[in-house]
């Protein structure tokens, strides 16, 4: 394995409380970060990157990803999302079970971790299903798939699911410490909304979901975390009260943890406006109130992570009536850009409040030891050039999806050089694989 010297970096380090944005050289040495120090001498480094006045991070870690595979592979393969994620900086991917087969056993997830490290070129940690087939009536193998790999496990509130089976479920997981990720939604209350409850859906005559959809099931996990405290995790947070009720819950202590997408972050329902399909998501786009209540959910700590979502659809489930069009958004490769445009130029974030959200913290979620920039941890960096302006063109994408309402955006801030394990994936900006 090759040796690699980092010059001159910025290196945003989100762990080092007394000094945590320093200009210094990386030296990386069988693939763990073996020094950083300011002017570091390796002259027999076999690479060498000049990182001045670039960022240089830890890889960054994406907590919530589709990757299609078993099952769809027309849509993405874990080889397709592995090198998007790559391009955008992204080092680690949490794949999520809702894949056909549903990853609900031992041999499923083996199938995703082996597949991906035989045709990944970033690290692939996958998710399994709480209840066989995420029908909501039976918990499925979480032991098993625990011990074969699974980093924690999903609970997709299915319809005929029940408080009681959930509670279980906690009791569970608690035995044997497993984190559970939800997707706080009610199926009865949602019934067949296709967007967000408001002004937007009664412009375009379109079934609405209120906010309470969301939050009830918060409020209702919540309660039985007071009774068993398990490690919980809300997935993409919409709303204003979901914020606010995450926030007193962790006041109280309770073991919960949250993040959001950039698409929540950015958008408002009003981008579903002239029946805009590719804004259609779930959950859906909310209101201003809700999307600045994000933000402060970000900057209070509420929140912990930015996640993709990364949804990718073929165009024909898209291009259809609106009603009918399939829900998810990608963004793999337009993570960073999107987030550092929004949260780091205008001044929301810190650099190493913005970092922290996209690499220590989602790492800590999933139980991963990736998202640290320290000595000895594993080479996973990313170095951004926080000046590149450039326009988001889906037809570049390496992903096969082209699901995204943010073609044409000028954004800033682009990775340059990407290193997995200590090998140089990304040059320059181009994939070397």
């Amino acid at each position: 394995m090759k040796t690699i010297l980092i010059k001159n970096g910025t290196v945003i380090n989100p762990l080092n409380r007394r000094n945590p944005v320093r200009v210094a050289d990386i030296f990386i040495r069988d693939g763990k970060i073996a020094k950083i120090k300011q002017n570091l001498d390796r002259p027999g480094a076999d690479i060498v990157i000049n990182a001045k006045g670039k960022l240089v991070t830890a890889g960054l870690v994406d907590m919530h990803v589709h990757l299609r595979e078993p099952g769809r592979e027309d849509k993405e393969t874990i080889a397709t999302a592995t090198r998007a994620a790559a391009k955008g900086g992204i080092t680690t991917i949490l794949g999520m079970p809702n894949t056909s087969p549903t990853i609900d056993s031992q041999t499923t997830v083996k199938f995703v971790l082996e597949k991906g490290r035989e045709e990944g070129i970033v690290n692939v940690l996958t998710a399994g299903a709480l209840t066989k087939n995420m029908e909501g009536k039976e918990l499925a193998e979480i032991w098993e798939m625990k011990m074969n790999g699974a980093s924690m496990v999903i609970d997709d509130c299915a319809e005929e699911q029940g408080m009681r089976l959930r509670r279980l479920a906690l009791e569970y997981c608690k035995t044997f410490d497993m984190p559970i990720l939800t997707h706080p939604e009610d199926a009865d209350l949602k019934d067949d909304a296709v967007m967000n409850e408001g002004w937007a859906a009664t412009q375009m005559g379109l079934s609405g979901s209120p906010a309470s959809t969301e939050s009830l099931v918060v409020a209702r996990t919540l309660e039985l975390l007071r009774e068993v405290p398990t490690p919980y995790h809300f997935t993409h947070v919409t709303t204003e009260r979901s914020v606010e009720l995450i926030r007193e819950a962790k006041k109280d202590g309770l073991p919960v943890t949250a993040d959001v997408t950039t698409h929540h972050l950015l958008l408002t329902d009003e981008a579903c406006l002239n029946y805009n399909t590719a804004a259609k998501v779930d959950p859906p786009l909310r209101t201003e109130t809700d999307r600045l209540a994000l933000i402060e959910g970000l900057k209070d700590g509420s929140i912990d992570a930015i996640i993709t979502d990364h949804a990718p659809h073929l165009l024909v489930e898209k291009f259809v009536p609106f009603a009918e069009a399939a829900v998810g958004i990608i963004g793999l490769e337009t993570l960073f850009a999107l987030a550092y445009t929004e949260l780091v130029e205008k001044k929301v974030l810190s650099l190493p409040e913005f970092f922290a959200k996209l690499t220590i913290n989602p790492a800590s979620i999933i139980r991963s030891d990736r998202g640290k920039i320290v000595e000895e941890a594993i080479a996973d960096i990313s170095i951004f050039d926080p000046n590149e302006e450039w326009k988001i063109d889906k037809n570049k994408f390496q992903s096969k999806g082209r699901n995204t309402p943010f073609h044409g955006w000028k954004v800033k801030g682009k990775a340059s050089e990407v290193i997995v394990g200590g090998e140089l994936v990304v040059k320059q900006g181009e994939l070397l694989k």
